[in-house]
C-alpha cells in the first residue's frame, strides 16, 4: 500500500498561529467535511482534488477495513 499526505487549506483571520489552528478545529467540528484536498504521494508528486459530496459520503459509510483486499 502507498503512503500519501493529505492537506486541507482554509484561510482564517486570526491574531496568531494557535488561534488560526483553533479556528480550523472549530470549523472541522461544526461544518461538513471539506471537499477540496491537496494530496502528495511518497515521490513528492502533488495533486489537488475536489470530491463529489454524494460519492464521498457513500465511501465514508462503508467499513473498508473489512475488505480482505486491504489486509
Amino acid at each position: 500500500m502507498k503512503t500519501f499526505s493529505v492537506s486541507v487549506t482554509r484561510e482564517f483571520e486570526a491574531d496568531n498561529a494557535e488561534e488560526a489552528a483553533l479556528l480550523m478545529y472549530q470549523f472541522l467540528t461544526r461544518e461538513a467535511a471539506p471537499l477540496t484536498y491537496a494530496v502528495t504521494d511518497g515521490a513528492g508528486k502533488a495533486t489537488n482534488l475536489t470530491l463529489d459530496r454524494e460519492k464521498a459520503d457513500e465511501f465514508a459509510s462503508v467499513d473498508h477495513t473489512a475488505d480482505p483486499g486491504n489486509w
